[in-house]
C-alpha cells in the first residue's frame, strides 16, 4: 500500500471521530484548547491502537486467509464504509458536552471500532503496522481538534458530508485492492 492510499485510509476512518468532534464542539459554551486537545488524544490514541490489536489477530490467522485475503479487504473495507455513508442519513446524535474519561473512552472505543478490521486487512496485505498505524493516529488527532473548532463555530453543517466522503473513500480504497488482486488493474 502506498503512503498516499494510506493517508486516505486514515482520512476515512478519521472521519466518524471527526463528526463526533463536531459534535463535541457544538455542545460546548465555552471552548478551550483543553476540549480540542482532549478529544484529539482519545481519538487518535484510538485509532493508533486498534489498528494494531487487528493486526495482531490478523497474522494469526493470515496463513489460513491467504488466498482469499483481497475479498476480505475488500468486503471489510466497503461494509465499514456502507455503514459510515449510512449512519450519514440517521437522525442526529444528541449532544454531550461531558469529556470526561467514562464519555471520551466510550465514544473513542466506538469511533475506532472500523480501525480494528483495517488493522485485519493490514495484516492480509501485510503492511508496516506501527507506522501505518501512526500516521492513522495522528491524522485522526488533527482531524478531531479541528472537528472541535468547526464544530463550536459551525455546527452540525459537516458532520453527515464527513461521513458519507470517509465511507466513499474506504469503498473505493476496497474496491481497488480488489481489482489489483484479480489483475485487471496494478498501479
Amino acid at each position: 500500500m502506498s503512503f498516499v492510499e494510506l493517508l486516505l485510509v486514515a482520512v476515512g476512518l478519521s472521519m466518524d471521530a471527526f463528526a463526533v468532534s463536531v459534535c463535541k464542539g457544538l455542545s460546548v459554551k465555552k471552548l478551550g484548547v483543553k476540549h480540542a486537545l482532549i478529544a484529539g488524544a482519545y481519538f487518535g490514541g484510538f485509532q493508533f491502537l486498534m489498528p494494531v490489536i487487528g493486526w495482531f489477530l490478523g497474522s494469526r490467522f493470515e496463513h489460513i486467509i491467504t488466498s482469499f485475503d483481497h475479498w476480505i479487504a475488500f468486503g471489510l473495507l466497503a461494509i465499514i464504509g456502507v455503514n459510515m455513508i449510512q449512519e450519514s442519513f440517521s437522525k442526529a446524535e444528541e449532544l454531550n458536552d461531558d469529556f470526561g474519561v467514562k464519555t471520551m473512552l466510550m465514544m473513542a472505543v466506538a469511533t475506532s471500532i472500523d480501525a480494528l478490521a483495517v488493522g485485519v486487512t493490514f495484516a492480509c496485505l501485510e503492511v508496516s503496522i506501527l507506522p501505518s498505524s501512526a500516521l492513522i493516529g495522528v491524522t485522526t488527532f488533527c482531524l478531531s481538534v479541528l472537528g472541535i473548532y468547526i464544530g463550536h463555530i459551525f455546527g452540525l453543517r459537516f458532520k453527515a458530508w464527513a461521513e458519507r466522503a470517509g465511507g466513499a473513500i474506504l469503498i473505493l480504497i476496497g474496491v481497488k485492492i480488489l481489482l489489483e488482486h484479480l489483475g485487471i488493474i496494478s498501479f
